[in-house]
This record gives structure tokens, C-alpha cells and sequence, in this order.
């Protein structure tokens, strides 16, 4: 399955070169600030103390990439790492300082974190937003950027459209973000209806397009004739939601007298990618 993005090579030239060692100093923790630019706002800590670890262990193998900022450097691409590495308790990491533009910092950290699955959809949304509105880019420009087709940058920015409260929802991974696009047409408070049924009774992208198309024709009266919930138990509820949690996607997990199914679902071949680097790359790893 084909990579996402262009690299850090492809932005700043290079930047590919920091496997390598190449140009490779030493700084100071303290002087390295993070990037303001930085697409990626969750960092889940349980992995960040793995990471820290590791580093305690095996020191920091790869290289940060940083750019001069008066007495200091800004990072441009590592933050996990630059983070881990505070926990660790170095005092100095290795960096690799190269020039670059606000926009150059923005594009990095986006493309870093979209080649790795480490943004959830709305991060990468507000991103792209700003690509677009700050640095002027079309969605094309974005999609050649990241690696992605045109309409899936446009498909994702427009899910910064929904209600607060569906945004968290597609955050948590408690809705997708088909089914935050197929309740984009809807005003706030039949959005938020919908939400609630959604979740209640389980609905597929397929449904929640139907549930949409028929709250607004008939209001409110369409919950009436939505998909009723398959009952579940209160472990296979738990474990569902664990999963979900894990995949960040629609999980189902059916039982049997002599064992069952687990279901994972996918919306777009990103999506795909996405648990693919979850759980093929890290087996392999």
C-alpha cells in the first residue's frame, strides 16, 4: 500500500539527510521551543512514556529538525520525539538546523504527522484550513503537498462546518467522518439530534445519510423510523468502546457460543491507510 506525502526532503532540501547523521549538532532541550505551526494537538501519554524509555535507553536515534530563532531553535519536525525526550530527562538532542518558512513549518509538521496517522481528521482539517486561508494555497496545492486527491482535502475541511459538540464526537473517534459529512446539510440542533441517535442505535454512514435526508424532510418525527440498536451487553459495549478508542473507527464485536467477529470499519482508503500503519506497520516494526 503507497505512502502519504512528499517528505521533508521534498520542502526542505535536505532535510531527507537526517537519518543519515548529516550536519548533526547538539542542543540544548531548553533552547528548543515547539513549533507554532504544529498541526498535531493530542499526544497520548501512556506512548510518550514508552517513547521515553526507549530514549532513556537508546538515547534519541533520529535527529530533530529545527530551524534558528534569535538565541534559540523552533522545531519544524519531532515534536513527540523533542517531547519524550523531556521526559527522559536529557539535557541536550541531536538536531539537524535548517532554514525555513512559516509555511514550510506548517507544510513539515503536516506532512510528518499525515505520513505516520498521527493526526486525528479534524487536526488535519485545521490544517489544511490554514494552508489555505493563511498561506494562500488552492486544495490542489494541499492535496500535491500531502499526497492526497483534491476532493478528499475539500471533504475534510468542510467537517470544521459542524456543530462543537460533533467535532469533539469525530475527535474521540465516536462518529467518522462520513458520518460527520453526511450531517453537515443539517441545521445545529437537528445535527445534535442526530448525533444522539447515531450513537444510540449504532447507525452506519449509509443510515446516518438516510436519518439526514429525513430529518430534513419531516423534522424530528423522522427518528421515529430510524434503525432500532441490536441489544448488546454491558462487557461487549465496554469492549467496543475500547477498541474504538484504540482504532479511532466504528468497531463492532459480535459473540458466539464458540467464539465471534470483530468488525472494523473504514470510510475512504486514507482510513484504510490509516489502520493499516496501525496494525500492519507495527507488527512488522
Amino acid at each position: 500500500m503507497g505512502r502519504l506525502g512528499r517528505g521533508l526532503g521534498s520542502l526542505i532540501p535536505g532535510a531527507d539527510d537526517a537519518p543519515a547523521r548529516s550536519g548533526v549538532v547538539e542542543a540544548s532541550l531548553d533552547q528548543i521551543t515547539r513549533n507554532p505551526y504544529q498541526p498535531r494537538h493530542a499526544f497520548d501519554p501512556a506512548a510518550l512514556d514508552e517513547l521515553a524509555q526507549s530514549i532513556r535507553t537508546h538515547g534519541l536515534i533520529q535527529p530533530l529538525i529545527v530551524t534558528r530563532q534569535g538565541g534559540g531553535y523552533q522545531l519544524i519536525a519531532g515534536e513527540r520525539r523533542w517531547q519524550a525526550a523531556r521526559l527522559a530527562g536529557l539535557k541536550t538532542v541531536p538536531v539537524i538546523v535548517k532554514e525555513a518558512t512559516d509555511q514550510a513549518r506548517l507544510e513539515l509538521a503536516l506532512v510528518e504527522n499525515v505520513q505516520r496517522a498521527d493526526l486525528n481528521v479534524l487536526e488535519e482539517a485545521e490544517a489544511y484550513r490554514q494552508l489555505h486561508e493563511d498561506f494562500s494555497l488552492t486544495h490542489e496545492q494541499i492535496a500535491q503537498r500531502v499526497g492526497k486527491g483534491r476532493v478528499a482535502v475539500t471533504n475534510t475541511i468542510r467537517l470544521l462546518k459542524l456543530e462543537p459538540t460533533l467535532r469533539e464526537a469525530i475527535a474521540e473517534g465516536r462518529l467518522s467522518a462520513n458520518h460527520g459529512r453526511a450531517l453537515l446539510a443539517l441545521p445545529p440542533d437537528l445535527q445534535l439530534l442526530a448525533l444522539k441517535v447515531v450513537e444510540q442505535r449504532g447507525l452506519t454512514a449509509r443510515q446516518t445519510e438516510a436519518l439526514a435526508r429525513a430529518l430534513l424532510e419531516q423534522g424530528a418525527d423522522a427518528v421515529k423510523a430510524a434503525p432500532k440498536p441490536r441489544p448488546v451487553s454491558a462487557d461487549t459495549a465496554q469492549l467496543q468502546d475500547q477498541f474504538r478508542r484504540a482504532l479511532n473507527t466504528k468497531v463492532d464485536l459480535v459473540r458466539g457460543k464458540k467464539g465471534g467477529k470483530i468488525t472494523i470499519h473504514f470510510y475512504s482508503d486514507e482510513e484504510l491507510q490509516t489502520l493499516y500503519d496501525r496494525l500492519i506497520d507495527e507488527e512488522e516494526g
